[in-house]
């Protein structure tokens, strides 16, 4: 018979890392907002595209706190008390993430062109709900639908304003 001392270590390991694993698994969510606006998209993104239009569109506060406005790695904090992180970044979008780990949330802001006179801006949202609890789940989900549905109302408003 061989002993192998390290077999159950290995075994032990691999429970710790399924329940890890089991332990990650959130309650994501999706939430995509679309709105035509009738300008073409090189316009559009110009009017929309500052990182801290967000102040505006959710009629609060918002500051630059490191980097550079629409580059990537810039970090804003808005109302004082949220921070975020550009993370990707194309010629007419970015892509933020909240700097707090826990709810893995992520927003995109794009414009896509759909004629020489049109185009599509979209906003997408994606986060974890655990931290959320399981009753209040779907009424969180939907606060932020509704205020994300006044904030491209609003953007729609600027970008085509004259």
């Amino acid at each position: 018979m061989t002993i192998r001392p390290f077999a159950g270590l290995a075994a032990g390991a691999a429970a710790l890392s399924l329940a890890g694993a089991a332990q990650a698994a959130g309650d994501y969510v999706s939430i995509v907002q679309e709105t035509t606006l009738n300008l073409p998209a090189e316009t559009a993104w110009a009017k929309v595209k500052g990182y801290c239009d967000i102040g505006a569109w959710l009629k609060t506060t918002c500051e630059i706190t490191q980097g550079k406005d629409g580059e990537l790695g810039a970090l804003r904090k808005i109302a004082g008390r949220i921070e975020e992180v550009i993370v990707a970044v194309t010629p007419m979008s970015y892509t933020y993430a909240d700097i707090d780990p826990k709810i893995l949330y992520h927003g995109t802001v794009e414009v896509r062109p759909l004629s020489k006179t049109s185009s599509k801006l979209v906003y997408s949202l994606f986060f974890d709900q655990t931290t959320v609890p399981a009753d209040q789940r779907e009424a969180n989900k939907m606060r932020r639908q509704q205020m994300f549905a006044g904030v491209m109302a609003t953007m729609k408003g600027m970008a085509e304003a004259k």
